[in-house]
């Protein structure tokens, strides 16, 4: 295992996402600040599995302030054999030696601490950035990526639901609140001068909101506040009226995402990194509650100080989604089920689950594609194939309950053509909800097993 704790099949799954662009990095040199944190460990721990399960033979030089704690946190990330802790303050920090392919700047302070202390989070902000865009252009690196953030928007209006990467708005530079959204519109500039001036190809990342293993579960974060509370604690407690809209990425799309910008994004681009599927944070509650503790209450309280938070906060992500192929694959009761099942495995919350979520029992269902969600289709030509609607109704049906959806089909076994991109395109396009998509059930006259239901028992199921 080459992570901090993180899940096997997320990273499975961030590579199957991605495999063809992390071809790009064979052999790479990569420099990474803000390794220690959500996101860069999230990087990391995505690198060094695919640098296993591929052989790319990578090197990654991680910036770290404190070698020491970083060891302790996340021992089998710092000592793995292609990894090596660089200390240093993003700020000023010694450039190592030798050329680099590739500099990710992922770091940033986003506690509520740091915003208590608006001039120096500018200053690391934009100082941090400066350091690094002129290391990555003294090193020779190929490629630049910087992770921002969806609060250059600053205060974001009804209209547009989705904010493109074009909205004219921006933070109030008269208010020490928007200092850290002011920071990195600034970082951003830096990084299109840059790019300008052929010193190095900076591509932008706007992150917006996430969710996933290692997120903090007492910080500030609506969400991860809510799985607290619904593993731990007597009821899900909301500040303030829960009307604010907001999105969730899931933290191994997000990783995914941003391997693919940092070797497929255009460079001077800047691309919105999140989920376009809007809720608000009092349905968000209910949504926890739902999913992991049925039955428990959820309590909207005043809010006892300001947040600061936005009114929206959802970015549209067709550009990335037109350009890169990226998707939200996972949606939000599955990236909610993760979280939570990762928080208790690692102790992160009791070990005790409220006799409301234990009544509810997830199963798996392994559900063949043709015949059963789509109708046969003569010659084995599956592009012709047409959906069976209350088929696919019963199985997300299913799905939506947090049950596991796995979808089996022997497309291709017999001709050897590779269906992999169709099948998913037309599930897709009939809105079918699953979990895994696997090929190579053998093709046959007859499968006999002695859990197999027939459809209609299935429907009556869901």
């Amino acid at each position: 295992m080459t992570s901090p704790g993180l899940p096997a099949d997320d990273l499975d799954r961030v590579l199957g996402w991605v495999r063809e662009p992390l071809e790009e990095l064979r052999g790479g040199r990569l420099f990474l600040s803000g390794g220690t944190g959500f996101i860069g460990q999230w990087l990391l721990a995505s690198l060094l599995h695919a640098d296993s399960a591929l052989g790319l033979g990578l090197e990654v030089v991680v910036l770290t302030r404190d070698p020491a704690s970083f060891r302790r946190r996340a021992p089998d990330l710092a000592a793995h054999p292609a990894v090596e802790l660089w200390p240093g303050d993003v700020r000023w920090f010694e450039y190592p030696k030798g050329e680099f392919t590739h500099v990710v700047h992922a770091a940033a302070d986003t506690s509520a601490g740091a915003a208590e202390q608006p001039l120096r989070l500018l200053d690391t902000v934009v100082g941090g950035t400066r350091r690094m865009l002129e290391f990555a252009s003294l090193c020779g690196a190929r490629r630049f990526l910087f992770v921002s953030s969806g609060a250059v928007y600053g205060e974001l209006p009804a209209d547009p639901a989705l904010v493109p990467e074009g909205f004219p708005g921006g933070p109030d530079p008269a208010d020490p609140r928007s200092a850290y959204g002011e920071a990195k519109r600034l970082a951003e500039q830096l990084c299109a001068l840059h790019t300008r001036d052929s010193l190095v190809p900076a591509v932008v990342a706007r992150g917006f909101a996430f969710v996933g293993p290692l997120l903090p579960l007492d910080a500030h974060f609506a969400v991860g506040n809510f799985i607290r509370d619904a593993l731990s604690g007597d009821a899900i407690r909301v500040r303030g009226d829960g009307t604010p809209v907001r999105s969730y990425l899931y933290a191994a799309d997000l990783s995914a995402w941003l391997l693919a910008l940092l070797v497929r994004g255009i460079p001077g681009r800047t691309y919105n990194v999140g989920s376009d599927r809007a809720i608000t944070i009092g349905e968000l509650a209910r949504r926890v509650a739902e999913t992991l503790a049925p039955g428990k209450p959820v309590v909207v309280a005043p809010a006892t100080a300001s947040t600061g938070a936005r009114s929206r906060y959802v970015p549209s992500i067709a550009r990335a989604r037109e350009e890169l192929g990226l998707e939200v694959w996972t949606d939000l009761p599955d990236a909610l089920r993760r979280t939570a099942e990762w928080c208790r495995s690692r102790g992160a919350v009791p070990a005790d689950v409220p006799a409301a979520a234990a009544t509810f029992v997830p199963r798996t269902f392994v559900i063949d594609v043709d015949g059963v969600l789509a109708t046969l289709s003569p010659g084995n030509d599956y592009a012709l194939a047409a959906p069976l609607p209350r088929n696919i109704e019963a199985v997300n049906r299913l799905h939506d309950a947090g049950h596991r959806i796995v979808l089996f089909t022997a497309r291709g076994t017999v001709t050897g053509l590779d269906w992999r991109a169709v099948t998913e395109a037309q599930l897709r396009e009939w809105g079918l909800r699953y979990h895994e998509l696997v090929f190579g059930k053998p093709a046959a006259d007859y499968y006999v097993d002695d859990r197999m239901l027939p459809v209609d028992a299935l429907r009556q199921m869901a």
